[in-house]
């Protein structure tokens, strides 16, 4: 046994937080980025595509390591982007970031962008998405040859039409890039296990902060700062809530004052450590009395949940098997039940979703879960039009044999034995 696992065992949130996260250069970075750029472009071959235009600066880092603005770049789509062969990795950066870059194997040659947002070229934005296509058509033919068949992302409507009328056969990327980011290789594994750690300090952290009085913003900032202070990026979203605004679930972190005795409802969220996502939730009780009778059965139901729904994966799982034989959310709970069963994670939530049987005939969608995936196992317990709800999940790596868990935070005593 480990020493994390011996204080994770033992619900020690002290000795946690003093443990620390493993030491970044242990990790063989240039393993991870060849690893990663090489299940891109297998996915590229696999599926007949001749080139990708990367625009989410998540997608870009994952390919080539590079990292600059992540929000900004996600609302500034045209900021930056990358062109992606077989052979050639060349990388289009941001006004005056273009050494940011320097030094990374994966990329071959910078540039400055081109491309415009309307807020930079104004009503001459027609006239830029088509100059630019006409450049970048010309670059592919280059590259790869007439007519190509060119993935991409998230860039003007306008890009898109006028490289059609170029001649390129314009596909949706994310077929390739979210295949190829959805098995993990063992470095890649220690840059998760590195933003858990960190996160799970974050997590101590404010479960040490909490006490009636404080507002759910002023709890969940002692996360985001923990996290940044350990050199994670930033957390996504902004999923803390208190007493009756844990249920339902998704109502944002405000200024609403904690009680006494109130649940307090956490799912971290962060893309923490080598811009990999350290996913799990939990709940905890405010005090300073002991939890209520229901509060503690909202929490056993949520446990049961999760902990059934890791015991069924298994490698070479299909989706629709595992819909099958997940758990039965009761009826009182199943209008106000989470989104999914289950999702992929790596550097972001990604491929694949895994629906409730419920949902699977209308949402759902078949493939196999296979050695190398690290999938987060969702819960929300809370009755239609109850005042409090549970929110749990915990990420695990889909082995060769089995399921090993990786988030290791504890769960909360009282609620689950009180």
């Amino acid at each position: 046994m480990t020493e994390l696992d011996w204080h994770a065992e033992r619900g020690d949130i002290e000795g946690l937080a003093q443990l620390g996260r493993e030491p970044a250069d242990g990790i063989d970075l240039v393993a991870v980025r060849g690893y990663r750029l090489g299940r891109v472009r297998a996915q590229m071959e696999r599926l007949g595509v001749d080139a990708l235009i990367v625009s989410d600066p998540v997608n870009i880092r994952y390919a080539t390591g590079a990292r600059n603005m992540q929000v900004f770049s996600m609302r500034n789509a045209p900021s930056s982007y990358l062109l992606l062969t077989a052979q050639r990795s060349i990388l289009f950066e941001f006004t005056g970031c273009l050494h940011l870059a320097a030094g990374l194997e994966t990329i071959d040659e910078v540039r400055p962008a081109r491309i415009a947002s309307f807020v930079a070229a104004g009503q001459h934005i027609v006239d830029v998405d088509r100059a630019w296509a006409a450049d970048m058509a010309a670059e592919l033919t280059r590259l790869v040859g007439p007519k190509p068949t060119v993935g991409l992302e998230r860039l003007n409507a306008g890009v898109a039409i006028a490289l059609a009328a170029a001649g390129v056969r314009v596909v949706d990327a994310q077929h390739a890039l979210e295949l190829a980011r959805s098995v993990k290789s063992a470095e890649e594994l220690a840059c998760v296990t590195a933003s858990l750690r960190a996160t799970e300090i974050g997590v101590a952290a404010l479960r040490e902060a909490i006490r009636p009085g404080l507002t759910e913003a002023q709890l969940w900032s002692v996360l985001h700062a923990s996290v940044i202070a350990q050199n994670g990026d930033y957390i996504e979203t902004r999923l803390l809530s208190a007493g009756s605004r844990t249920n339902p679930w998704f109502q944002e972190t405000s200024d609403n004052v904690i009680g006494p005795d109130e649940l307090i409802a956490l799912d971290t969220d962060v893309v923490g450590c080598h811009g990999y996502y350290s996913d799990f939730s939990r709940t905890f009780h405010s005090g300073p009395g002991a939890p209520t009778r229901e509060q503690r059965e909202l929490y056993r139901l949520a446990r049961e949940q999760v902990g059934h729904n890791i015991s069924i994966l298994r490698p070479h799982m299909s989706f629709r098997d595992y819909a099958r034989e997940a758990w039965d959310i009761p009826e009182e709970f199943y209008v106000n039940r989470y989104y999914l069963s289950a999702h992929g994670c790596g550097m972001t939530g990604e491929y694949p979703y895994l629906y409730h049987h419920g949902d699977f005939p209308t949402a759902g969608y078949d493939g196999e879960i296979v050695p190398g995936m690290t999938i987060c196992v969702e819960s929300y317990i809370g009755r239609e039009g109850g005042h409090e709800g549970v929110k749990l999940e915990e990420q695990v790596l889909i082995t060769p044999t089995g399921v090993e868990v990786l988030s290791r935070f504890p769960f909360e005593d009282a609620l689950l034995n009180g």
